[in-house]
C-alpha cells in the first residue's frame, strides 16, 4: 500500500526480518467413546480423493465447499533472491496435494503475505489446467484510492497470477472506514463502473465484495444490487459470530440472512476466527469431544459454516499440510449439523465469551507496524495463555508460579524484545486497518502493562 505513515515492506524486512505464521491448533481424539450425531470422522484414515462437497453457483460453476485461503502461506526463514517471503515449494505441494483431493477454489489479494500472496500462487496454479480451479482476487486499495492507483493494482494482480480472466474480483473489506470510504475507493473514482464493464467484457467472471464493518454499511452497499448485480458475497461466519459478533462486525444470522433473501450466495471468511476456534480451552475442548471423540475441534466449526444451504465456499488459511488434510477430512463429504448440533455450538460460544481473549484473528492488516512491533504475535501469545490458564489475575492464585514463569517465557520465545507492546507509542496508525476493531494500542498497553506485573511481582 502506498501510504507515506507507513513503512514500505523492503524497509520493514531489514529492520525486522520475517514474521512466521500462528497456528491454531487441530485437537485429535483417540478413544472409543460413542458419537451422538453423525458418523465420526477418522484422523488415522486415508484422506478421500473423490467425496468432496460440491456447491454450485447460479452460473452453472462446480465449486468445492473447502476454499483454500490464501492469506497464510507458509514462509521461509528469509527472502529469497528476489525478495519473496513466501516458501514456493510448499506452496506448490499444498496446491497440488488440495486439487488432487478436490479443492478448486483459491482465494488471495495484492496485500497477502506482505504483497507475495498473488505472484506464488500464480506460479502454483499455473503448473495445472485452468479449468481445474477458480481464482478470487481483491482490490484492495486500501490506502492510495485513486483511479490510476486502482487501475494499476487490477492489471497487476493478471500479471502476478498469469491468468487472463478471473473467476472471483472482490472489492476488498468494504466496511472499513465507514461508507465514506467505501464511496472514494470505489464510486467517486469510477473503479466499481470500471470493474463492471470488466465483468462485461469477460475478464472478471462474478463481482462481488468482502465485507468488515458497520450493519449501516452493509445495507447501504447491498442496497446497491439491483443496479450492480452483486454475483456474490463474503461475510465472516462462525459459530461465535453468529449471534455474538464483536467490535463493529455485524452478527452472522443477519448478514447471511440479508443475502438468502436476495438470492445471493455467499463465501465465507474466517470460520476458525483466526484459529481461535480451535485453539480453545481445555474444557471446551473436553466438551467438544465429549460429543464427537474423534473429530478434530477444528471439525465443528467447519461444519458450522458450511452447513447452510446458500454458503458457495468456507475459505480456510491452511499454512500445514495437517490443517489442509484435516478440512479435507471434514468436508469429503460434509456432515451438516443438526438442530441439536446448531444448540450444542451456541452454548459452547456462550461458554466461550466468558474468556476475555482479544478479538484477533492474525489477518496481519495491522502490519508493518511503523516501530517494528509484531502485534498479530503478541495478541496471539496472550490470547494463548488466556485460553491455558497461564494468565493469573494475582499473586494469591493457586498456580500463579508456573502461569507466570509460561507467560513470561512464551512471551520471549514468540516475540523478540525489540517488537514486543513495550514498544508502542500509541499512533494508532494499527487501528483502521483493523476488521475486528480492535483498539489495538489499548490492547497492547494493557498486555504490557501486566507483563511488568509479572516481572515486577506486583500483581
Amino acid at each position: 500500500m502506498e501510504d507515506n505513515k507507513r513503512m514500505n515492506r523492503r524497509d520493514f524486512l531489514k529492520i525486522v526480518g520475517i514474521s512466521t505464521a500462528t497456528v491454531g491448533g487441530l485437537f485429535y481424539g483417540c478413544d472409543d467413546k460413542k458419537q451422538t450425531t453423525g458418523a465420526a470422522v477418522d484422523p488415522n484414515a486415508p484422506v478421500p480423493t473423490d467425496k468432496m462437497t460440491y456447491r454450485t453457483s447460479d452460473k452453472g460453476e462446480k465449486i468445492s465447499l473447502l476454499g483454500y485461503g490464501c492469506m497464510r502461506w507458509p514462509t521461509l526463514p528469509s527472502p529469497a533472491g528476489d525478495g519473496n517471503v513466501i516458501d514456493q515449494d510448499a506452496v506448490n505441494e499444498l496446491v497440488d496435494y488440495a486439487i488432487a483431493h478436490g479443492v478448486t477454489y483459491f482465494d488471495t489479494s495484492p496485500v497477502y503475505v506482505q504483497g507475495w500472496s498473488e505472484k506464488t500462487t500464480g506460479i502454483a496454479l499455473k503448473r495445472h489446467p485452468r479449468e481445474k480451479f477458480q481464482l478470487a482476487t481483491k482490490l484492495s486499495n486500501f490506502s492510495n484510492f485513486t483511479r490510476e492507483n486502482s487501475i494499476k493494482m487490477y492489471k497487476q494482480s493478471f500479471e502476478d497470477l498469469q491468468v487472463d480472466y478471473i473467476d472471483y474480483y472482490l472489492l476488498h473489506s468494504i466496511g472499513n472506514g465507514g461508507i465514506e470510504t467505501f464511496r472514494k475507493r470505489y464510486i467517486e473514482n469510477g473503479m466499481l463502473d470500471y470493474l463492471i464493464e470488466e465483468r462485461k467484457a469477460g475478464r472478471i467472471r462474478n463481482l462481488g465484495f468482502s465485507f468488515h464493518g458497520t450493519k449501516e454499511v452493509f445495507d447501504e452497499v447491498l442496497g446497491m444490487h439491483e443496479q450492480v448485480h452483486w454475483d456474490f458475497v463474503q461475510i465472516q461466519l462462525n459459530y461465535v459470530d453468529w449471534h455474538h459478533a464483536s467490535g463493529n462486525n455485524v452478527n452472522a444470522d443477519y448478514l447471511y440472512g440479508e443475502l438468502v433473501k436476495r438470492n445471493i450466495k455467499a463465501i465465507i471468511m474466517e470460520p476458525l476466527l483466526g484459529g481461535r476456534l480451535s485453539n480453545v480451552p481445555d474444557h471446551i475442548v473436553a466438551r467438544l469431544k465429549e460429543r464427537r471423540p474423534k473429530d478434530s475441534v477444528a471439525s465443528w466449526a467447519f461444519r458450522f459454516a458450511g452447513s447452510p444451504d446458500h454458503v458457495l465456499t468456507v475459505l480456510s488459511g491452511m499454512t500445514y499440510m495437517e490443517h489442509l488434510q484435516d478440512n479435507l477430512r471434514t468436508y469429503s463429504p460434509l456432515v451438516p449439523l443438526t438442530e441439536e448440533d446448531k444448540d450444542f455450538l451456541e452454548e459452547t460460544a456462550q461458554l466461550m465469551m466468558k474468556y476475555p481473549t482479544v478479538p484477533c484473528n492474525d489477518c496481519k492488516y495491522c502490519m508493518p507496524c511503523p516501530y517494528g512491533i509484531d502485534i498479530p504475535a503478541i495478541l496471539i501469545h496472550y490470547n494463548k495463555c488466556v485460553n491455558e490458564g497461564n494468565v493469573p489475575k494475582s499473586q494469591q492464585d493457586p498456580n500463579y508460579r508456573e502461569a507466570r514463569r509460561a507467560f513470561l517465557i512464551g512471551y520471549d520465545r514468540s516475540v523478540p524484545k525489540l517488537r514486543q507492546a513495550s514498544h508502542c507509542i500509541g499512533c494508532e496508525t494499527c487501528n483502521p486497518h483493523c476488521p475486528q476493531s480492535i483498539d489495538i494500542p489499548k490492547e497492547l498497553h494493557r498486555i504490557d502493562a501486566f507483563v511488568e506485573q509479572l516481572k515486577q511481582g506486583t500483581l
